[in-house]
């Protein structure tokens, strides 16, 4: 897969966004929130609770709650033996590890290009999407953290 590149750079406002891939598909997360980058290992998995939520593990001292993008989305289960990577996020003082597929880049994208949610697009991803973006090559499509984080009224049973 070629390098994601941004259309037309202009002078008006820009946002960075880290890119990340996931059942193929190329994500952006704006740089702001995200803490780190890490490699999902010694996960638990926890009794009960919503499939989106992969399990628990500490990271540095810290209790992580991974949440599984491609449940998230609707997206087909990773297959067997498959890697994945966690992308560190805070929300109100917890820590989440968004699992993913791959890290890709660092994109610095003009705002006033973003274009708003086209109404074909999966209902699951309009509720976490805050707006998508033409590169040359691929669509991005520009997550928003918090509502990604919002898991409806169902609670993690612990």
């Amino acid at each position: 897969m070629s390098e994601p590149q941004a259309r037309n750079q202009n002078n008006g406002p820009m946002e960075e966004f880290v890119t990340v891939i996931i059942a193929g598909q190329l994500f952006g997360l704006p740089i702001s929130r995200v803490q780190d980058v890490f490699m999902l290992k010694d996960m638990t998995e926890v009794p009960l609770a919503i499939p989106e939520i992969a399990g628990v593990l500490n990271l540095r001292g810290r209790i992580v709650t991974a949440i599984d993008m491609r449940e998230r989305l609707g997206l087909p289960p990773r297959a067997e033996g498959e890697t994945a990577m966690s992308v560190g996020i805070e929300m109100d003082r917890e820590s989440f590890g968004l699992v993913i597929d791959r890290i890709g880049d660092v994109l610095h994208l003009p705002v006033n290009e973003f274009d708003e949610n086209p109404v074909n697009l999966d209902p699951r991803w309009r509720k976490v999407t805050q707006a998508i973006f033409m590169l040359d090559n691929q669509l991005l499509v520009l997550l928003d953290v918090d509502r990604v984080l919002e898991l409806g009224d169902r609670e993690v049973a612990a």
